[in-house]
């Protein structure tokens, strides 16, 4: 993919449906390989940074009722947003940048991982120092990352393409 004649509707299209998709892939991924325990998961990270930017706990731990279980819509609103807004990032960017592109877009599911999991949220101390967190938490966030953006970058690219009629 080329910079030359970027579709950028096509592009953040497609990259919002990927996002969605791909962030579905997540959640099951942490469902087989869970990054957290039970008690550090009792307030997970996007609630944890909500709360630490003043959002009180009943809004952090809302919760919607499914097939009997109550599930978290605030943590599924942030972890569907960062999804869809990193898709939306990676299917723009691989037309300027298409190194971004490495490894179907699993070595860029690894600089998040790195970034956010490494950096940013232990720097806000929204989750623990990195050698504080278990080597399981590693594990899953990175194969995750991995498994998530190839994710994106199979489906926005398939889907840029249909929208262009470049198949």
């Amino acid at each position: 993919m080329t910079a030359g004649k970027v579709n950028l509707k096509a592009a953040l299209i497609a990259g919002g449906v990927a996002g969605i998709v791909s962030g579905l892939v997540k959640l099951g991924w942490e469902n087989i390989l869970p990054p957290r325990t039970p008690e550090r998961d009792q307030t997970n990270p996007p609630q944890q940074l909500l709360q630490q930017i003043g959002v009180p706990a009943s809004v952090t731990h809302a919760t919607y009722t499914y097939s009997e279980q109550q599930l978290p819509f605030v943590s599924y609103l942030i972890h569907f947003g960062f999804s869809t807004s990193f898709a939306m990032l990676y299917s723009v960017g691989e037309h300027y940048v298409p190194a971004i592109r490495a490894g179907q877009g699993t070595a860029f599911g690894l600089f998040i991982w790195g970034a956010f999991h490494h950096g940013i949220m232990p720097a806000l101390h929204t989750i623990p120092r990195v050698k504080d967190q278990p080597l399981e938490e590693h594990i899953s966030e990175a194969l995750g990352h991995m498994a998530w953006m190839w994710t994106n970058d199979a489906v926005s690219n398939q889907i840029y393409q249909k929208l262009t009629k470049k198949v």
